[in-house]
């Protein structure tokens, strides 16, 4: 019967409640003055919380003090029972009530009221509410953005802000929240809390996140997390072992921030009077290290536990603590779990060291607390008595790094990441050790032999440190340096990746600084990756031959060159070394010295002058230096494109190719051999463009040239295709001269006009011979020489050469290459997927795909703005988005379609993707879509990081190349609609994608 009596009674109180908050709401609503506001107001605050009343007497009207003063205080059981009906009851409202409160009566109200007031009769309800039910009912107004004003807006989330601070900071808040849930524990089943818990923890968690730029610094994280962990402690202190350990507190969550101070100084109190040894025996009986050795075990939720872990650790990555207080920390708090609960040990020794990735100091602590299990020794990795963990966790790390599916798919960082845990498990593992496991030292040999055929520099470099760590197990005394970079005894795991921020930040802005830092050290290696091949053989002076090259200049193709001064430098050099002989000659005698002439035939052996010879030369694999010499002398010849060449091209290019420099080439001096032989290919190209295109097309698809000499083609057909697209060519200076000119009336109107040079001879008649009849007269005279012209007086100088450019000459640049783009592409192209015998550019040989690729962007870019682009562009986009091209598993040819995605893009003159809209070119208008849909397919899905950064630049220049296209599209609309002339259909239905947008004409 009492409890039937006491549900109706509570049943009338929450009725009476209702029916009171109701009739305050309609008063707030029709209030005219603020004290009557105030009064309304003070009646419902009066039956919930005991008020003094005098305090805002001072500030009313009479007529309202009154009213004041007229009104019923109610028991304190009677209040009791209202606070409860209010915030706790059946329908609640509360949640109602506040919403009034922080909109009607904040907006047009609060303003005016006096200080007092506002802090009885308005912030009591928040400030003496139920903390859990406050929480809930303000956070989500500090991102508020309702119909009204910006001002109105940054006035409730303010006053948002302010009830947040007096509620939960200056009144101890949050630690009513801990306080309430901890009691509850006492008193009911928890499950039925869990869901509430969760959601509380989850808000109060995000205030910091959701409070605006100028909110209070009271609301930081630390604040907020430092109340929750004196609330826990509070609990752990109140219940027995078999009470805390029996419930799971769900607000442990958000404890992270001051939990790592907290413990840091706990442990370091230890590590200041104990030792190693008995370290975890301490912490183990002392009665303050119970709450945190019991802190992790109480969250039931695996998740929870994760997300945990990780900001744990990106927390102490910016704490600057040693190896060893991070190590028992990590003891402190995962010791009991990591043993006791498999999925927690699977969390640190597999998803913690394969699939998540952290700062460097985080993994070396991970791998000294889960793998080798005992504390560092001197702040250094020390391996425990145990060892059969450490090799089990290393085979299993090795089983998933040498599998040629991770080489290819996973992102950079994670590789780096990886081959970082391999490392360092494999430098404490003994030879007995690694000769007793079953698959590991395969495995090491299969991950290494992938990595070396990558393209990318770092994953190259990845296998060079594990074959070196590997070499000094076996034998450490011969160790094993696969890269010039690897020297001395200690080896580089960081790669460049996983540095973390040396400053104190929070972990957000850690974790995206090292996101960015990660995404610049990739994107430096990209043009070096797509260049990869060619380096190797080159040598270290690319860049001055390549400079070089691009200075080249095609002089007047009238001159006259002396074939003489081709062989080893100009004649202006030889005259030069003879003068400084002459002049070592005449200033000492030591040079007379008597020599030995017996095996001294460097001046009998012939030099070469024709390419016929060369040929022949390069012929002879068994006379090295024979080679050497036509190697030296090739370039120069070719370029003086003599009458043979066009006849002889593609037998010197197939020459070349074939020539195997690293057999013939002094030790030491292949890289010099390589670069000549490449120079000369270039010129050949250039000179002779379609003769020697045919015979490179043949060879790149020939199964008679190996892997590097495909690459060294494509290769050279890229260079020569920037060279003639940057042609220099000398052209006559144009003079402004009259039009009619002014003779004198003492010389003849049929002579030639006397002015000239100064020094200039006199106008003489010439007779023409051969002929008898004569229409006209021819007259000459002598020139003086030039400034800077040099009269050579050798036999073999066929004409004057200026030694510099002469004042009336000017440098032009002009493209070539738009003539011979076709020659360039299109037999490329051709047959690209076709298997052949030693040929599989689409599964072997896929480092020949992408320089291929690549080799087929750079023409495409060479040709930018000319009709052929045009022409071309379909072909090549057709290519690019068959699926074994687009979606080809390694990231190096994806990255080269990519390029050449960019370079089609940037190639199309407007006009013609316009004319291609209208005319209803399909062929166009769909490889352009698809090269839209599939970069967005390439930034949202895929793993390599340069692959995205690749594909957001192909998508700006696709909205670039779609807002130029629809310019055209409307400037001929507005052109056609003056002059009356009917607009095609098809202009009317173009429809040009820009990402994220449409634009439809």
């Amino acid at each position: 019967m009492e409890a039937e009596e006491g549900a109706k009674r509570r049943r009338e109180v929450e009725n009476r409640l209702l029916e009171k908050v109701g009739q305050i709401i309609s008063e707030i609503k029709s209030a005219k003055h603020v004290d009557q506001l105030i009064c309304s107001l003070h009646s419902l605050a009066l039956l919930l919380f005991p008020l003094d009343s005098s305090l805002i007497l001072p500030t009313l009207d009479q007529r309202f003090k009154e009213q004041i003063l007229s009104a019923k205080i109610p028991s304190a059981n009677e209040r009791k029972e209202w606070w409860q009906a209010f915030y706790r009851g059946r329908g609640a409202p509360f949640p109602t009530f506040a919403r009034v409160l922080l909109l009607d009566v904040m907006s047009d109200w609060l303003a005016c009221f006096p200080v007092s007031a506002k802090k009885l009769v308005y912030d009591v309800f928040f400030v003496n509410g139920l903390a859990t039910e406050v929480v809930q009912a303000l956070v989500p107004f500090l991102q508020y953005n309702g119909n009204g004003s910006v001002a109105d807006v940054n006035a409730v989330q303010s006053n948002t802000e302010r009830l947040l601070v007096l509620c939960l900071l200056e009144n101890d808040g949050v630690l009513q929240i801990a306080r309430e849930f901890g009691s509850s524990q006492l008193h009911e089943d928890f499950t039925k809390l869990q869901p509430l818990a969760s959601r509380v923890a989850q808000i109060v968690a995000s205030i910091p996140d959701k409070a605006q730029p100028r909110a209070p610094a009271l609301l930081s994280s630390q604040q907020i997390t430092f109340q929750l962990l004196h609330g826990a402690q509070e609990r752990d202190k109140n219940l027995s072992d078999e009470e805390s350990t029996s419930h799971n507190f769900e607000l442990d969550e958000v404890l992270l921030g001051e939990l790592v101070s907290h413990v840091l100084g706990h442990i370091r109190s230890f590590l200041s009077s104990s030792i190693d040894s008995v370290m975890a025996d301490l912490l183990e009986s002392d009665s303050g290290s119970q709450f945190w050795l019991k802190i992790m075990g109480a969250i039931k939720d695996p998740y929870a536990v994760e997300r945990i872990s990780e900001q744990l650790l990106r927390q102490l990555s910016i704490e600057h603590i040693t190896d060893t207080e991070a190590y028992w920390i990590l003891w402190i708090l995962f010791n009991r779990i990591f043993n006791n609960q498999p999925a927690v040990r699977s969390l640190f020794l597999d998803k913690f060291l394969l699939w998540k990735i952290f700062p460097f100091c985080c993994l070396r602590w991970i791998i000294q607390f889960a793998v080798f299990e005992c504390p560092p020794v001197s702040n250094s990795l020390a391996k425990g008595a145990e060892t059969q963990g450490l090799l089990d966790t290393t085979q299993h790390l090795m089983a998933v790094w040498s599998r040629q599916e991770f080489v290819q798919s996973a992102p950079m960082e994670q590789q780096a990441y990886v081959t970082a845990a391999i490392g360092l498990c494999m430098e404490r593992i003994s030879k007995e050790e690694l000769d007793n496991s079953k698959d590991l030292m395969h495995s090491i040999l299969q991950g290494v032999s992938f990595r070396l055929e990558s393209p990318t520099y770092f994953i190259r470099k990845m296998a060079s440190n594990i074959a070196l760590v590997f070499s000094q197990v076996i034998d450490p005394k011969n160790p094993l340096y696969l890269d010039d970079n690897c020297s001395g005894e200690m080896i580089d795991w960081e790669f460049g990746f996983t540095k973390p921020e040396k400053d104190t930040l929070s972990t957000h802005n850690h974790t995206e600084k090292h996101t960015d830092e990660t995404k610049r050290l990739s994107t430096s290696q990209a043009e070096k990756d797509l260049n990869y091949s060619s380096n190797q053989g080159r040598g270290k002076s690319e860049k001055a031959e390549s400079k070089k090259l691009s200075q080249f200049k095609l002089l007047d193709p009238d001159e006259i060159i002396d074939p003489a001064t081709l062989n080893y430098g100009s004649a202006s050099d030889e005259d030069e070394d003879e003068a400084a002989s002459e002049n070592s000659d005449s200033s000492s005698d030591s040079s007379l010295q008597p020599y030995d002439l017996i095996d001294d035939d460097t001046d009998l052996k012939r030099k070469l002058t024709q390419l016929v010879d060369v040929i022949g030369a390069l012929r002879k694999s068994d006379d090295a230096d024979g080679v050497e010499r036509a190697l030296d002398v090739a370039e120069n010849l070719v370029r003086a494109s003599p009458d043979e060449l066009t006849h002889i091209a593609g037998d010197l290019v197939r020459t070349l190719v074939q020539v195997r420099c690293s057999d013939l080439a002094v030790e030491g001096e292949e890289d010099t051999a390589e670069e000549k032989r490449h120079r000369a290919l270039v010129a050949l190209v250039v000179s002779c463009p379609f003769q020697s295109l045919e015979s490179l097309n043949k060879l790149l698809y020939s199964p008679n040239v190996d892997t590097s000499q495909r690459i060294m083609i494509l290769d050279v057909m890229s260079e020569a295709a920037l060279e003639l697209a940057d042609s220099k060519i000398m052209k006559p200076k144009h003079q402004s001269r009259a039009l009619i000119s002014t003779v004198s009336e003492s010389q003849a109107w049929f002579l030639p006009s006397s002015i000239g040079p100064l020094g200039a001879g006199f106008w003489k008649e010439v007779s023409e011979t051969g002929t008898l009849l004569n229409y006209s007269n021819r007259y000459e005279r002598e020139l003086p020489l030039k400034p800077g012209q040099i009269r050579k007086g050798k036999i073999r100088r066929w004409s004057v050469r200026s030694a510099n450019v002469p004042e009336n000459q000017l440098e032009w640049t002009q493209n070539k290459f738009h003539v011979y783009s076709a020659a360039f592409m299109l037999p490329a192209m051709e047959g690209f997927d076709k298997k052949r015998h030693g040929v599989d550019l689409l599964g072997r040989d896929f480092i020949v795909l992408g320089k291929l690729i690549y080799m087929l962007g750079v023409c495409m870019r060479c040709v930018s703005m000319h009709p052929e682009a045009s022409a071309l562009a379909p072909s090549l986009l057709d290519m690019l988005r068959s699926r074994e091209i687009c979606h080809h598993k390694e990231a190096y040819v994806r990255r080269a379609v990519l390029f050449a995605a960019s370079s089609v893009l940037v190639s199309l003159h407007p006009s013609f993707v316009a004319s291609a809209l209208t005319k209803g070119n399909l062929e166009v208008s769909k490889g352009l879509e698809w090269v839209r849909t599939w970069a967005l397919d390439v930034v949202e899905s895929d793993t390599d990081r340069e692959c995205y950064t690749m594909a957001m630049s192909c998508l700006q220049l696709h909205a670039e190349m779609a807002l130029q296209a629809s310019r055209v599209l409307e400037s001929a609309e507005s052109t056609l609609k003056p002059k009356s002339i009917g607009v095609s259909s098809n202009l009317s239905m173009a429809t040009i994608k820009i990402p994220f947008s449409n634009v439809e004409y």
